[in-house]
């Protein structure tokens, strides 16, 4: 699903930000939701993506999803991922079609941002109560995977590719979702590569990456700080990982994530898409994202 590129030829990579990188910001008043798009551009990136779009009050999801499309215009920058939750085995109140038509909203939601994909979750492991046999992902892929279908195909109608990211416990490590897009076996329907989400289901990330590359359709670059399940808990801002591990956001280059090497691997394959850091370490946040970003286009320009 990635182009190959001719021998000697540059790989190119585009790289964006993610609007979750901000949130802190936006969620203490301190930048409103539209404000991250002229921030973003003027922080030097090339593209920035949506990730769970705030509505304003007294204003509807499309009518603000119309507004960060006209103000990306203008600033000249584009919207090139629009991001959402989703589940499609627990359904919306346990019921997939309910779930699927609400998904097909957002995809009419995406088209309006002028993005050419949208990423939504595809399940945490909630099994509904109907649910009968194994609660695995083994036994739940079909199912899944069939609401991941019908998404698909809706959106291509629409021009606009969709994917799923390795996200949450349950849907999270790469052979999983290596089963899942298989399942799906659609030319519209590929992956969100997250570098660093790996970690939190102890997924070894240069594997996975190497594993996933060719069902790249957008990647993010994301660092973590690791420490092992044998320590005490470091404290606050870590997290436990599936396995009993420690885990903290970490500016791009600064944390255990072999991002660089990740980087070779999609080059080699020759992925050429988006690459948006997602930033979520406790440091000042535009500290932290304009230093992801100088370390970033440092790795993308290296093959060492």
């Amino acid at each position: 699903m990635t182009k190959g590129f001719p021998k000697g030829e540059e790989h190119k990579m585009i790289i964006g930000v993610s609007s979750y990188s901000y949130s802190r910001l936006v969620n203490s008043g301190a930048m409103k939701q539209i404000e991250v798009i002229a921030k973003a551009k003027e922080m030097g990136f090339d593209a920035i993506e949506f990730s769970t779009i705030a509505v304003p009050e007294g204003k509807t999801l499309p009518e603000f999803a119309q507004e960060l499309h006209d103000e990306a215009a203008k600033v000249g920058i584009p919207i090139m991922n629009y991001t959402i939750g989703a589940d499609l085995l627990a359904g919306s109140d346990g019921d997939q079609e309910k779930e699927i038509e609400r998904l097909k909203a957002e995809v009419d939601v995406a088209a309006i941002l002028g993005c050419p994909g949208m990423r939504h979750d595809c399940t945490y492991g909630a099994f509904p109560a109907w649910w009968k046999g194994a609660k695995t992902f083994e036994a739940a892929v079909a199912h899944v995977a069939k609401g991941c279908r019908a998404v698909t195909e809706y959106a291509a109608s629409k021009g606009i590719k969709t994917m799923v990211e390795n996200h949450g416990f349950f849907s999270q490590e790469s052979r999983r979702i290596e089963q899942l897009v298989t399942h799906v076996d659609h030319p519209n329907f590929g992956l969100l590569i997250d570098m660093g989400n790996f970690v939190c289901a102890d997924d070894n990330p240069v594997e996975a990456v190497g594993r996933l590359a060719p069902y790249a359709f957008h990647c993010h670059a994301k660092d973590f700080h690791l420490k092992p399940g044998i320590w005490p808990n470091p404290g606050k801002g870590w997290f436990m990982t599936r396995s009993g591990n420690w885990a903290r956001g970490a500016i791009i280059g600064h944390g255990n994530v072999p991002i660089h090497q990740s980087l070779r691997i999609l080059k080699s394959k020759g992925y050429e898409g988006v690459l948006s850091i997602e930033f979520e370490g406790m440091e000042d946040v535009l500290q932290g994202i304009a230093l992801g970003l100088e370390n970033l286009r440092r790795f993308v320009a290296t093959d060492y």
